[in-house]
């Protein structure tokens, strides 16, 4: 019997109280900033809901920045790149659980001695308060970074971090890696189970604070529905993570579903599409038609949405 954990408990009753169809429906998030880039993706809030954080790229993907944004009252500012950020490809923010940390994952040099990019390693920067600056990056070292890439950190509030790897020896493709926070360390990193992890592509996982459920990318699995889907796994009485489930249509489309980030305390999850309004007409379009479509929300280049999480968590 799967184990019902605090977390869901708390998704549920904070919800219970409507039951609309509104529940379902997926919006853009932060539609006019987000409109300003080519490509946006991979986004953080902070605990205390004040601050934003994500990656804007450009048309193919060859350049990427970490942007900042911060909320008063219920008005976002206008974005700015954050300060450590902005000279070599960032990606992937993620707030510890107190807000001092960010980890990112990023190509830079190991020292400011050289400007030659490596491979993909998990950095942090550090404050000593919210309303602090944030410090240089810092490499998170071995055990976690090796000479392979290392992406996508989460870190619970165990401080236990998760990471996408590319492994190539193994033969295998994209997986979700554990390294378990022990001592004031973090131990080898290994992969969650065939549960979670195949063959094929498994990236982009976003696991709740008390490590009770698991939401990340498969890519072009049998059940999909074409290209990355977003899909579930949750963490059983035993210790063990359940298979993973497709969320469904309500999220997934037939493009690319990718980099979920779930606010547990408003029950909202928030992820990155590259899915499209329309790919054909009736009738004949004008240029201004035309011009509407190409640089309309869901054009097939990555925006952020979000949706309510009640109907899409089991209890």
């Amino acid at each position: 019997m799967k184990q019902i954990t605090l977390s869901i408990i708390f998704l549920y009753s904070l919800f219970s109280f409507s039951q609309s169809s509104t529940e379902d429906v997926i919006e853009p998030f932060l539609e006019d900033i987000v409109s300003q880039f080519p490509n946006v993706r991979d986004l953080a809030i902070s605990p205390n809901g004040k601050e934003a954080v994500f990656s804007a790229q450009s048309f193919m993907g060859d350049i990427s920045a970490l942007m900042i944004v911060s909320k008063t009252d219920t008005k976002w500012s206008n974005p700015e790149v954050i300060s450590f950020s902005g000279q070599y490809f960032d990606i992937e923010p993620f707030f510890s659980s107190d807000g001092l940390k960010l980890f990112f994952a990023s190509n830079r040099p190991m020292n400011n001695t050289s400007t030659t990019v490596k491979d993909f390693d998990i950095w942090y920067v550090e404050r000593s308060s919210t309303e602090a600056s944030w410090s240089a990056p810092i490499n998170l070292g071995a055990p976690v970074n090796t000479e392979m890439d290392e992406f996508y950190p989460v870190v619970t509030n165990s401080n236990n971090l998760y990471f996408t790897l590319d492994n190539p020896s193994l033969k295998r493709k994209d997986d979700i890696y554990i390294s378990e926070f022990k001592n004031g360390a973090y131990t080898q990193p290994k992969p969650l189970s065939d549960s979670i992890n195949s063959e094929g592509y498994e990236f982009n996982a976003f696991i709740a604070p008390d490590e009770s459920f698991i939401i990340y990318t498969c890519y072009n699995r049998d059940d999909g529905y074409g290209s990355g889907d977003l899909y579930v796994s949750y963490k059983q009485e035993n210790g063990e993570w359940s298979i993973s489930k497709n969320m469904g249509q309500k999220v997934n489309s037939n493009k690319m579903e990718y980099c979920p980030f779930v606010d547990t305390q408003n029950g909202i999850l928030y992820f990155t599409s590259k899915r499209l309004k329309t790919t054909s007409f009736k009738e004949k379009q004008s240029i201004e038609d035309l011009k509407t479509t190409f640089y309309s929300y869901e054009n097939g280049l990555s925006r952020l949405y979000k949706i309510s999480i009640t109907n899409l968590i089991e209890k």
